[in-house]
């Protein structure tokens, strides 16, 4: 069994699906921030492919972010070091503009995976686990996004998201 190929298929079924629920989603609940959840559509969307982009990368020395990031918009609220610290999401990112880091992650998929020594640390301080483990807790994390973003789309919209298996 080759594990990178899986590694790889199932990062891009979980990216598949993320952009399902994105090309999906009204403009309407794209923009919209419901107290009922952790932010807006599309940030929620921009934070899950940003840890994805994120854990992808050997090392967070080695990782470049995405053009168009905004520092904090990553997380949802103010960062662990500076608590006080507002942190405005700005202008929403636009459909395409999500579909666009998107394809930048799904190109990261197939370089980072493949090179990727699956045995090494994690590369990041503040994840004790080992690439392997750390490419499952990375899809889990997307995943989990994609199934509240889907959730969101059939409760708000009546929308409805196809199941991805595998995709390579």
């Amino acid at each position: 069994m080759d594990v990178k190929a899986v590694v790889t298929a199932q990062y891009l079924a979980a990216l598949e699906m993320l952009k399902q629920v994105i090309t999906k989603c009204p403009d309407d609940l794209w923009v919209s921030a419901n107290p009922a959840h952790a932010g807006a559509f599309w940030h929620i969307a921009y934070h899950a492919l940003f840890y994805t982009h994120l854990y992808l990368q050997p090392t967070d020395a080695d990782f470049i972010p995405w053009s168009k990031h905004r520092p904090n918009l990553n997380a949802f609220g103010p960062p662990p070091w500076a608590p006080d610290e507002v942190v405005e999401p700005g202008e929403p990112f636009s459909q395409a503009e999500i579909l666009d880091y998107l394809a930048v992650c799904q190109q990261e998929v197939h370089r980072q995976t493949q090179a990727v020594d699956l045995a090494a640390p994690s590369g990041f301080d503040w994840i004790p686990l080992n690439k392997l483990e750390l490419q499952f807790y990375s899809i889990r994390h997307l995943q989990s996004h994609v199934g509240e973003l889907s959730q969101r789309l059939w409760a708000e919209a009546n929308i409805e998201v196809q199941w991805v298996g595998t995709k390579e």
